[in-house]
């Protein structure tokens, strides 16, 4: 049985789904059985736990029985009363890894934010404290640095706009990114619950290649055969929205858009070391979007 915490968000999903299709026993972490998407997990043959981070108590019983844990988990995109990067992305990963130890887990996967992060944030300081706090717990454990999602960066949601040939670029655009699947970034994790080469490593997960935004709308473009309208939100007022954030989510927010607009890239070398995995190209990406909108 693996338990799975953030089980009802993007990611979380996704690796539930994967982990079912290797054959394993899933235990999902919700906090309302009754919600639309607890329900499609319940539907797909996964158990569902009552509990939330910010519950220790929850965590302890809903980690009882299970051999491993991945923590998805994050309050950056979507959150309920009460959430925040405090009690979620600090407070309450560290009690899932407290949780996870004090019933002799055996092994720890906790996806996290790409590495070298040039803008400090409330987000990046709570995760870089949630990985020391898990490499220091004892536990076995697995981290797993997710790049830049594909489908999240490359999305109408953050706008790039692809159904309707238009593309928000941040900054230049020139700055390379090693864009990856979130469904690469499931199976890794699914992966790493078991392998021994996994084991108290901390790994990049990211796509085969760097790709800039500018790269990517090119990549569209060719997709859909036809250009894209193109705007710019110049880094002057990335760092001006950095500046004027009043909260630690708009300053984590502003500065996401900076070191976004900065680029990541990573090594995929390491990662394909330990998980046999074909990785997906923004190319496949882009290939995919645009068929499945025609």
């Amino acid at each position: 049985m693996i338990l799975v915490i953030g089980a009802t968000g993007l990611l979380g999903m996704e690796v539930c789904r994967a982990l079912r299709q290797r054959g394993e026993e899933v235990r999902a972490l919700v906090r309302s059985a009754a919600s639309e998407k607890a329900t499609q997990l319940a539907s797909e043959g996964m158990k569902l736990a009552d509990g939330d981070l910010k519950d220790p108590e929850s965590l302890v019983h809903a980690s009882r029985g299970v051999s491993a844990v991945i923590s998805t988990a994050s309050s950056t995109f979507s959150r309920q009363t009460g959430d925040s990067i405090e009690t979620v992305d600090r407070l309450g990963q560290r009690n899932a890894v407290d949780a996870a130890r004090s019933v002799g887990v055996s092994r720890f996967v906790f996806v996290t934010i790409p590495g070298e992060m040039k803008f400090p944030s409330p987000l990046t300081t709570a995760k870089r404290e949630v990985e020391q706090h898990l490499v220091q717990s004892g536990l076995p454990y697995t981290i797993l640095r997710a790049n830049w999602f594909m489908e999240v960066w490359l999305s109408p949601a953050l706008g790039f706009d692809y159904p309707n040939h238009q593309a928000t670029v941040y900054g230049t655009g020139s700055n390379p990114v090693s864009f990856v699947s979130y469904k690469d970034v499931a199976k890794s994790a699914v992966e790493a619950v078991d392998l021994a080469a996994a084991e108290n490593r901390v790994v990049d997960v990211c796509g085969p290649e760097p790709v800039s935004q500018l790269d990517a709308v090119r990549i569209f473009e060719r997709a859909a055969s036809r250009d894209f309208a193109r705007q710019h939100i110049a880094e002057e007022t990335l760092h001006e929205n950095r500046r004027r954030a009043t909260d630690p989510l708009e300053l984590t927010v502003a500065s996401l858009m900076l070191d976004y607009a900065a680029g990541n890239v990573a090594d995929p070398a390491e990662l394909l070391r330990i998980v046999l995995l074909q990785l997906t190209t923004v190319g496949d990406y882009a290939n995919y979007a645009m068929a499945a909108r025609r």
